[in-house]
């Protein structure tokens, strides 16, 4: 089947008369150069909708290879994506199209498409369409709207544009292009770095560039460093050509782009006017959804601010400091989170509690279950005006703020989920000792499945501070935290569990603090203390009861220095109980696997 694309087609869609039967009853071959998807709301499209659920749209660069398009992916051709079925670059059929017209501009409609070569090279070096069609054929005659005159302020600024080169999508820049220009709105500025390596001593800042079609890091070096740097703003948007694009260093940077922009001498800037810019367009994570995320991986989230702690100062791997400030963040899936603030981030932070952010650019880490770090990267919008916004608000203020809320940790050791226990992967006790884990410098992690033998009662609970979770002391005016400088009426009693378990191979000690305690006695640590008080007999009861049963761990084994002589700790990550059925379908798998062979 032939796979060559139909050359002209896309000036036609964009110039060709809407009502052409012939036009859009044609059946092109196209190419895809990116697809990117986009949530549109349908309570933002129709004042008849509120309250309508949000529905994934995809946005599609069509191209014939000699010009390039943008289209959008029919709602009902969702799957394709979804399932992998088409990606960048892909060639296809389309076998049925339309076209909308949004705010005076032609949008086409991909109702039915046949895959023809899921993964193919790029097709010529496609260029975006002129404001005027340059091709001969049906559509010659066709007459082109003209614009109303502009005002005088516009008239300079187009006198300045028009004889530049053509705008060019994100999605569009390669190194082999030339006389390109993009419209981009900054999103993020960083701090200016100082940098040294076997050329010498210099300095740089990054900015991270979007339009409607993508995100792409720009960075100045030396001395454009003192020419861009004030000139370019966050949240303003710029005409910017004359870059040089490089491969990008993915190590290096979080934005989702194959390239990026080195600001070099002779680049050239113009900060844009029009009310027709891109905005900051944002793909949320629900609080509770971050289970479902890898570690280290990058997402955006958005919350009513529950906790502000206090700016701290730690000490990095460089030996260098930084500041740190974590905030406390919640959301209608009724889970929280820890999201950490560094830099200039955290000692800027001024914004009150109870109010609504959206956070741009942050990792996913998998600190007592799930915890956030917002990147150098990524920003910060307070009360944004925008959808997803106003529903959380609402939501919080209707009766939200009274929620009991699901911490990761908890929901982590529970269910084990955010790094799901592989079974295939279990050590036993005697293997983990025998191969040494936590005697190296960095600290090593491993499952287990084991049978609490023993618990320490000593000190099984601790009066801890509500806010900080460090220990309090009693005093004259209630419970003092030291940390906090600040007194409480009463303390929040938190587990810290040392316990022995064991194998047919060993035995091991197991530490764990809070969330353990919650999944081993099925109670609080204020419940715990509580039955304390009025019955140690029962205590005794409730430890006795929590012994003698199996689970399996997640744990982290770490060197640590005791009275001048190295040993290794075993913390608890995750618990697990037992799910016997699930236990038995993995026996089942193994006994018919290639090692039982």
């Amino acid at each position: 089947m032939s796979t060559d694309l139909t050359q002209g087609i896309c000036e036609r869609l964009n110039f060709g008369d809407k009502d052409d039967e012939y036009l859009w009853g044609t059946k092109p071959t196209l190419q895809f150069l990116s697809i990117k998807k986009v949530v549109a709301s349908a309570a933002t499209n129709s004042p008849n909708n509120q309250g309508a659920p949000t529905t994934d749209r995809y946005r599609i660069i069509i191209s014939d290879g000699v010009h390039f398009l943008q289209a959008m992916l029919a709602t009902q051709l969702n799957h394709l994506v979804e399932e992998d079925r088409i990606g960048k670059n892909t060639i296809a059929l389309i076998e049925n199209m339309s076209c909308q017209h949004i705010m005076d501009k032609r949008l086409v409609i991909l109702l039915s498409l046949r895959v023809l070569q899921r993964d193919a090279q790029k097709v010529g070096n496609p260029a975006p369409l002129l404001s005027q069609p340059t091709v001969d054929g049906p559509v010659t005659s066709i007459p082109v709207k003209t614009a109303p005159a502009p005002s005088t302020a516009a008239q300079t600024q187009n006198q300045q544009t028009d004889n530049q080169n053509p705008i060019y999508p994100i999605t569009g820049l390669t190194p082999y292009q030339n006389n390109w220009r993009i419209k981009v709105r900054v999103v993020q500025k960083s701090d200016i770095r100082t940098y040294s390596n076997q050329r010498g001593d210099g300095r740089l800042f990054n900015v991270t560039l979007m339009d409607d079609s993508a995100e792409i890091k720009a960075t100045a070096w030396n001395a454009m460093v003192e020419e861009l740097y004030e000139k370019l703003q966050e949240n303003r948007v710029y005409f910017i050509s004359r870059a040089r694009v490089n491969l990008a260093k993915k190590r290096f940077s979080t934005v989702q782009n194959d390239y990026e922009l080195s600001l070099d001498r002779g680049v050239e800037i113009v900060e844009c006017q029009d009310t027709d810019v891109p905005v900051i367009r944002y793909h949320f994570v629900k609080v509770a959804a971050l289970q479902e995320l890898q570690k280290e991986a990058i997402c955006d989230v958005i919350g009513v601010v529950r906790e502000v702690g206090d700016l701290s100062e730690i000490m990095t791997k460089n030996n260098k400091t930084a500041q740190k400030r974590d905030l406390k963040i919640v959301d209608d899936s009724e889970y929280d989170v820890r999201l950490t603030l560094w830099g200039k981030q955290a000692e800027q932070y001024s914004t009150p509690v109870d109010t609504v952010i959206a956070f741009k650019g942050v990792r996913v880490g998998d600190y007592q279950g799930r915890s956030l770090s917002l990147l150098s990267s990524g920003s910060v919008a307070v009360s944004p005006d925008i959808p997803e916004a106003h529903a959380l608000k609402g939501w919080y203020v209707d009766g939200g703020a009274q929620t009991t809320f699901t911490s990761h940790s908890q929901a982590g050791l529970s269910s084990g989920s955010g790094g799901t226990i592989n079974r295939n992967e279990m050590r036993t006790i005697f293997d983990v000792k025998e191969a040494q884990l936590g005697m190296s410098d960095k600290a090593d992690f491993f499952s287990t499945r084991a049978t609490i033998m023993h618990i320490k009662t000593d000190n099984l609970v601790y009066p801890a501070c509500p806010t900080c979770n460090k220990k309090m002391t009693e005093s004259h005016d209630g419970w003092r935290c030291e940390k906090c400088d600040r007194s409480y009426e009463k303390p929040e009693y938190r587990y810290i569990i040392s316990m022995a378990v064991g194998d047919h191979t060993g035995q091991m000690w197991l530490s764990g603090f809070n969330e353990v305690g919650n999944i081993l006695f099925g109670m609080t640590g204020n419940e715990f203390q509580d039955i304390r008080a009025q019955d140690e007999a029962k205590v005794n009861h409730i430890v006795h009861s929590a012994t003698c049963n199996s689970y399996n761990f997640v744990c982290r084994a770490s060197q640590q220095s005791f009275n001048d002589q190295n040993r290794v700790r075993y913390g608890i990550q995750r618990v697990q109980p037992l799910d016997y059925l699930s236990e038995m379908r993995n026996l089942v798998e193994l006994l018919h696997s290639a090692w039982a062979q």
